[in-house]
């Protein structure tokens, strides 16, 4: 017998299997309506009937506000794309009075806003340049130059947009022109240290994330670490929220704490303080751009 060596660079296999990784394409479904029996099946028999297998399934069944909320990672055929699906689950949405929408693997693409604070924008940096923050960083906007050079050194484009009372007004318009052109899906506030006005809010709604050190509304104002030293804090925390028209009180996305003791002084307390505000920020965003953020009237359900 005669063993025939091939080169693996000229075998064939069948097109359908040669090409099935081409082929395949990934989906997000996410919705929240009242609950009731058949929406699962629903679910789930709309995307079996297209040929689509179920990657990741989670689900919320909220018995206080008799609520479902779902999140179907799904895969299939690439001749599908979220308006065609959006379309053909129409009907299922409507039986059920759902609020839904479908997501492919398009990166969000995000702004981040920054003030003097740089400690939550060098960690998202650090990690969209890791390939683990979930979205693309299109650009970098600050009311001060301070961050220009970490901005730049990582390939962004930096916009300088001082606010003044007189200039505020246009700043935000400036702002909200800029999320047009560079088609921007989130605005992040990175430690941005002006208050947005009500009517930008309502701009961003649902598409802007904060950070805050959770000290608020205990320690308001001027040095919080000092204040919260003063009290002997044994947590320290930072939340990460939407942004609404009522100030650091938008529905909290990730909260993170850690323990500290009497030891340690304002400085310290401010370094620990700014390690939970990079994380609690990263991983809302991160959430926020897989589509595991669903929102709930004045909080959310997020699905890790």
């Amino acid at each position: 017998m005669t063993l025939v060596a091939t080169d693996s660079s000229t075998s064939t296999l069948p097109q359908s299997e040669a090409h099935v990784e081409d082929q395949t394409q990934k989906f997000v479904l996410t919705l929240s309506c009242v609950e009731r029996a058949g929406i699962v099946q629903a679910v789930t028999t709309f995307l079996f009937e297209r040929g689509f297998n179920i990657d990741e399934h989670q689900q919320f069944d909220d018995g206080l506000r008799q609520t479902l909320h779902l999140r179907s990672a799904f895969s299939g055929s690439s001749a599908y794309n979220p308006e065609r699906l959006q379309e053909e689950f129409r009907p299922i949405a409507d039986r059920f009075d759902m609020k839904f929408s479908f997501h492919d693997q398009t990166k969000q693409r995000i702004l981040v806003m920054v003030s003097k604070f740089g400690h939550c924008l060098n960690d998202l940096l650090f990690r969209w340049r890791g390939g683990s923050l979930g979205g693309e960083i299109a650009l970098v906007v600050s009311n001060h130059e301070t961050h220009r050079a970490m901005a730049e050194a990582a390939g962004l484009p930096f916009i300088y947009l001082p606010v003044t009372p007189e200039t505020k007004a246009a700043a935000e318009q400036r702002l909200l022109e800029l999320v047009d052109e560079h088609d921007i899906d989130l605005v992040v506030l990175a430690r941005y240290m002006q208050v947005l006005s009500d009517d930008l809010c309502r701009a961003l709604e649902g598409r802007a994330i904060n950070i805050h050190h959770s000290f608020l509304p205990g320690f308001k104002g001027a040095r919080p670490y000092h204040q919260a030293y003063d009290r002997g804090v044994k947590l320290v925390g930072a939340t990460a929220h939407y942004v609404t028209a009522e100030l650091d009180e938008g529905p909290i996305i990730e909260q993170e704490v850690i323990r500290v003791d009497h030891s340690y002084g304002p400085t310290a307390l401010s370094t620990v303080g700014q390690d939970a505000e990079a994380l609690a920020l990263s991983r809302a965003v991160r959430w926020h751009c897989e589509h595991r953020v669903l929102l709930d009237r004045t909080s959310t359900v997020v699905f890790r």
